[in-house]
């Protein structure tokens, strides 16, 4: 897919899709938020404001408060794609995210989720 499709996409369509895959693991929708809120800088007001109302998934990102400093340790595969190859920074971003729920569906601890 394009990275511009999927800047575009609907933040709110994204979000549903993070907590379904990481729920139908047994995991919570707080333990979803907490991921998203430690990478991004958001609140989890915040974060519920946004899926509440338009927003395409790229500016989700590209508006975060503060992103995480610490996101870089996140590495690994993610959909045949290695994390920490990307070359776009804004695309980075969205597969860390994209491996942190994989990880938390996946039952790794909270700890080990965010890099502590």
């Amino acid at each position: 897919m394009n990275q511009e499709k999927v800047y575009q996409m609907d933040f709110a369509r994204i979000y549903q899709l993070l907590l379904d895959k990481a729920c139908k693991k047994g995991r919570t929708k707080e333990e979803t938020d907490q991921v998203i809120c430690w990478l991004t800088g958001y609140t989890p007001a915040q974060l519920e404001e946004m899926a509440e109302r338009k927003v395409y998934y790229g500016d989700f990102f590209r508006n975060a408060p503060g992103m995480n400093e610490n996101r870089h340790l996140v590495k690994g595969v993610v959909c045949g794609v290695r994390v920490e190859s990307v070359e776009d920074p804004l695309m980075r971003d969205i597969r860390i995210l994209d491996k942190m729920i994989d990880e938390l569906a996946k039952g790794k601890s909270m700890d080990k989720i965010l890099r502590r």
